[in-house]
């Protein structure tokens, strides 16, 4: 069950980690609401770095804010390609793309939710 202390603590996580990709950044930042979607987390975040270098730093950076502001250690996966990373926090899960890469597995519309024209499809 999630206590009123989680969803805080999973909130300031998230505002920690969308001011740390802001301050080194990242561009077209999308924050996608995971409660009750899935068990994964509370949040994903999905955001671009213009290059394997650029996307790579803002991984290394966001993994070390968030072990220096939580005693958190984030697990990392692709950040020696730099064209995918994978931060999980726990709570907030943060994908960081090269945007050619992120144009082709277009997360967001696999998380987000359904406008009306495609929900009425079904």
């Amino acid at each position: 069950m999630v206590t009123e202390a989680d969803t805080a603590t999973s909130e300031a996580l998230l505002a920690t980690i969308l001011s740390s990709l802001s301050d080194d950044k990242a561009e077209d930042i999308v924050q996608i609401d995971l409660r009750g979607k899935t068990e994964i987390g509370d949040y994903m975040v999905i955001c671009s770095g213009r290059s394997t270098r650029q996307v790579s730093s803002i991984s290394e950076k966001l993994a070390q804010t968030v072990k220096d502001e939580y005693g958190r250690t984030a697990k990392m996966e692709g950040k020696e390609t730099g064209d995918w990373v994978l931060i999980d926090t726990g709570d907030v899960i943060v994908h960081v793309f090269r945007p050619e890469v992120r144009e082709f597995y277009q997360l967001e519309k696999m998380w987000q939710p359904m406008s009306g024209s495609e929900t009425a499809a079904n």
